[in-house]
Formats: C-alpha cells, sequence, structure tokens
C-alpha cells in the first residue's frame, strides 16, 4: 500500500505540471527516474510521518488459547489463566445454591431451583451413575416441585470454548451440554483484591443460556498457575533436575589433564567410589568386630 501511494505520487508529479494541466505522458527513460527519486524520498517521509492513515499495521488482538478444559495462554504472553484452583476440596465452586431464574407470568412459582457447578472437576449428581442426566457434567440445575424433584445437564467440560475481553479482564467460557448451542456460559472477572473465588450472581432465562458471573482472582494472569501442575510439568522439572545433576557430578569427577594429543578428561576415582567405599567398608567391619569381642570370653 506505501509503495503503490508513492507510485501513484511520482507519476502525477511526471504528468502535471506547475500550472496545473496534464500533457500527454512523456517516455518513462531512467534520467526521469533518477530526477524523481528526490521526490520519491520526501513522499515516503511524508508517508512515515502519517504513520496511521498510510502505514498502519494491524494490531494484535487479545485472547487466550485453549490448552486444555482448565487453561488457557494468554496471546499477548501475559501468563496462564488457570481455573482449577477456584474450586474446592471436591472441586465445585457452588454446590445446591439458589438460582435466580426469570420466569414469566403464567409458569410456576412454586418451584425451587438449585445450582451446582464445578469449573475442571467433573461430578455426577445424584453420586449414583447413570440415575440422572447428571453424569460427569460441569453444571448441574436441580429442580425441586412439591411432588418431585429432577436434575438437568447444564454443560460438561469437554469441548468447552474460552473468549476473553482484555478490556473488562473477563474470561467467558461456554460449557455444552449438546453442540448446537452452549447451557452455560460462565464470566470469570479478574478480581486481585479477592483472596478467594465465590459466584457473585447468576440468571437463567427461558430464551438464553445459564449465565454465573464469577469473582476470582485465579481469572487474572499467572495468578494461580502454580498450583497446577500435570504430569507433563513434573517431568520435565525432573528432567531438568536430572540434567543439571548429571553435569554437576560430572565436572566433579571428571579430571582435565594435558596430553600429547590435547586436553583430555578422566574419571575421578575419589568422587565416584567414595560412597561406595564406605558402604561397602563398614558394614564388614562392624561383623568383623562383633565377631571378635564375642570371640574374647573363649580365649
Amino acid at each position: 500500500m506505501p509503495i503503490t501511494f508513492l507510485l501513484i505520487t511520482s507519476l502525477s508529479s511526471h504528468l502535471v505540471t506547475r500550472s496545473g494541466s496534464v500533457f500527454p505522458p512523456r517516455p518513462f527513460t531512467l534520467r526521469a527516474a533518477m530526477m524523481n527519486i528526490p521526490n520519491l524520498l520526501f513522499s515516503f517521509l511524508l508517508c512515515v510521518s502519517s504513520s496511521p492513515p498510510c502505514l498502519s499495521s494491524p494490531q494484535r488482538k487479545p485472547g487466550c488459547f485453549k490448552v486444555n478444559n482448565c487453561k488457557c495462554i494468554m496471546k499477548d504472553g501475559s501468563g496462564v489463566i488457570s481455573l482449577r484452583a477456584m474450586g474446592d476440596s471436591e472441586g465445585f465452586l457452588g454446590r445446591f445454591l439458589p438460582l435466580t431464574v426469570n420466569r414469566s407470568g403464567t409458569e410456576q412459582e412454586e418451584e425451587e431451583t438449585l445450582l451446582s457447578f464445578s469449573p475442571c472437576q467433573p461430578f455426577s449428581l445424584p453420586e449414583r451413575v447413570g440415575t440422572s442426566e447428571c453424569s460427569e457434567v460441569a453444571a448441574c440445575v436441580y429442580v425441586r416441585s412439591r411432588d418431585v424433584g429432577r436434575f438437568i445437564n447444564f454443560g460438561r467440560h469437554n469441548g468447552n470454548k474460552f473468549h476473553y475481553n482484555d478490556s473488562l479482564k473477563v474470561l467467558s467460557v461456554s460449557y455444552f451440554a449438546k453442540p448446537e448451542q452452549p447451557l452455560t456460559v460462565v464470566h470469570y472477572h479478574c478480581n486481585p483484591n479477592q483472596s478467594a473465588s465465590f459466584i457473585q450472581s447468576t440468571g437463567l432465562s427461558a430464551e438464553g443460556p445459564l449465565h454465573i458471573w464469577v469473582e476470582s482472582p485465579c481469572a487474572c494472569p499467572n495468578a494461580c498457575a502454580f498450583g497446577d501442575l500435570g504430569l507433563g510439568t513434573i517431568f520435565l522439572i525432573m528432567l531438568c533436575v536430572s540434567a543439571l545433576a548429571y553435569f554437576v557430578l560430572g565436572s566433579c569427577a571428571l579430571r582435565p589433564f594435558r596430553s600429547s594429543s590435547g586436553v583430555q578428561i578422566s574419571p575421578e576415582p575419589s568422587v565416584w567410589c567414595m560412597i561406595c567405599y564406605h558402604c561397602s567398608e563398614n558394614a564388614p567391619r562392624h561383623t568383623h568386630s562383633h565377631s571378635h569381642s564375642h570371640s574374647r570370653p573363649g580365649q
């Protein structure tokens, strides 16, 4: 786009005279091109000075890459948001909490609606698997009336989607029970002033999904990522520690010396054999001294 602008400026200056009249174009020779170099440089500097309209580069959109069902990495490199530390010891952020339902005038208002939600740990209600819709779910709604109560599945962890709003500092996660549309959308607001995560409000209507608003310090990048160590992270830590120990012990155990072919290294027996030597020598000495002490009275 800037190059096109410079070419148009050069050609227009080549065609238009000082009086403003346009003449038939003269042959564009190398000499004419060399004479237009100052004009091109001036146009380029003018274009750079007005960079927003001329050299506007697309800005990186903020967002969050999904790593797994409970974690995402910020696109701008600011850190990791982990949802695993938001729940209690059983993984629940809320269990059988009263749910606000926007009912119409014709609907029955004698029903009691309770919500159970876990950000990362799948659960089943009741605990016996296969007795209700809420089997290995993320959100479950229990509707209890006078005669009967029923559990309704409002989304699972598998297949959830992440969306981050940088201006509001809110991570919205959609949980699906069916592939068509989300049944639960949880809005995790980054609040570093809070010491614990809690559900601030809920809302359910017949037209849209269940909305849950959560205030949590763990919704801030790198706030609670230390508590989410997976198997891969543990393996990498063990690998790094083993490599560091190998090089440290190797540098202590190998003794460099200069020979006719150059500098070489050889094992240091005093380092590698010290522990094995003491372990092998202590047991026989103890046994020998013990047997010698028992043989003295007979003599």
